[in-house]
């Protein structure tokens, strides 16, 4: 049996009756490990921040949600409002359908097999956007619309320099595929769209907006190509949390895409995206073994926790597997470092004497360099203002 009580954040938390003790949740320190941590008040105001930066770039922000995968996110991400979203798998896009999100973009190039799923989507959804970057996948569409007296709407994915999907804006076989967008009476053309990926090679900010003013200016120009060619191009569709945070104008562009952003991580922190304070998701984590003469502790935290993502080795070959900060209030714990991790252990190795209060029991957080992964490695969010634990959030599973 369980009993409902309203959170802080106007949400209901479950107190639950196991016959004879009552336990709820209420402090950080009561929550088991390893366990995945948002700070609550972080969350709110690196989403406030976002949208403050797209209204002064002049830009629409449609907020990728695959970092966190998960409603409550996605509103605040969205001020409130349940509109424009990009996901990236199909179990995605129907979870934020169901919440009642309205305007959502697939963000990846499509499957033919995926088409279906996407039809159905897009009977269900305002309006729903598919990308693709090759004629066989336009067939599908083609092929299915036709059978089915549907249209879809769809952005050609456009490489600007990642190289890992999107034609190639110099080449004429891009412009062919936009036109035969533009002409079928089975689509509707929104436009182009791309992602810098390549922003997460940066070492710095300065770096992160030279990639930001190419990407911009490659999807610009790309665009005036095919308008000079008599196709119409209604949206320019750009953005990672890399370039989104550096880049300094952004004309010609319609809207931007970051996700990472809300989050944050330690990757994002060595690359000058944000700082270690404006990081809100962790992992808590508990000491399981202390080994003074070898300067090692071990910790509960390990890949099934953090994942095994190498974090900016191009910033810090000895970055490790994440950044250690103190259990309440995550400062950084100098010269401790996550050096490896198997499946449920993680090492932590001291630069010095390990201080004789870290035993087996004290407690950590893990700051990951991933936050998208290491989200993804937990069935639900702690949710926190401070220590006080507010609420429970599940983040959507599946693709």
């Amino acid at each position: 049996m369980s009993q409902s009580t309203l959170s802080p954040t106007g949400n209901q938390t479950q107190t639950y009756d196991y016959g004879v003790v009552i336990l709820r949740i209420v402090n950080l320190r009561e929550l088991t490990t390893p366990g995945a941590v948002v700070d609550l008040d972080r969350l709110e105001r690196n989403a406030a921040w976002m949208t403050h930066r797209a209204k002064k770039l002049g830009v629409c922000l449609r907020p990728h949600v695959k970092t966190h995968k998960c409603v409550e996110a996605a509103k605040l991400q969205t001020a409130g409002q349940t509109k424009r979203l990009t996901v990236s798998t199909l179990a995605e896009a129907q979870e934020f359908a169901t919440a009642g999100f309205d305007d959502i973009t697939y963000a990846v190039p499509l499957s033919p097999k995926a088409v279906p799923e996407c039809a159905r989507l897009t009977r269900t959804v305002k309006r729903f956007n598919v990308i693709v970057d090759h004629p066989v996948a336009v067939d599908a569409l083609e092929a299915y619309a036709h059978t089915h007296d549907l249209r879809f709407s769809v952005f050609l994915k456009v490489d600007c320099g990642l190289h890992r999907a999107g034609v190639d804006p110099d080449s004429p076989e891009a412009v062919t595929l936009a036109g035969r967008l533009h002409r079928s009476s089975r689509m509707n053309f929104r436009g182009i769209l791309t992602h810098a990926g390549q922003s997460y090679s940066c070492r710095n900010r300065s770096e992160a907006a030279n990639v930001a003013a190419h990407e911009r200016d490659t999807m610009v120009t790309f665009a005036a190509k095919l308008r000079g060619e008599g196709l119409t191009v209604a949206e320019i569709s750009i953005g990672s949390t890399p370039t989104i945070t550096a880049v300094d104008r952004l004309p010609g562009i319609s809207e931007i895409r970051p996700g990472n952003y809300l989050f944050f991580d330690a990757f994002q922190t060595a690359i000058g995206s944000c700082v270690l304070e404006d990081v809100a998701f962790s992992v808590l984590t508990t000491v399981v073994g202390a080994y003074p003469d070898a300067q090692r502790l071990v910790v509960d935290a390990g890949a099934l926790a953090l994942s095994k993502d190498p974090g900016p080795t191009h910033v810090d070959p000895d970055c490790g597997f994440g950044v250690v900060v103190t259990e309440h209030d995550c400062r950084p714990v100098p010269g401790l470092r996550v050096t490896s991790l198997s499946q449920e252990h993680g090492v932590l190795h001291s630069d010095g004497p390990l201080d004789p209060a870290w035993r087996p029991g004290t407690r950590f957080r893990i700051v990951p360099n991933h936050s998208c992964l290491a989200a993804a490695c937990h069935d639900r969010y702690h949710v926190v203002r401070g220590t006080e634990v507010v609420d429970k959030w599940r983040p959507v599973r599946g693709w």
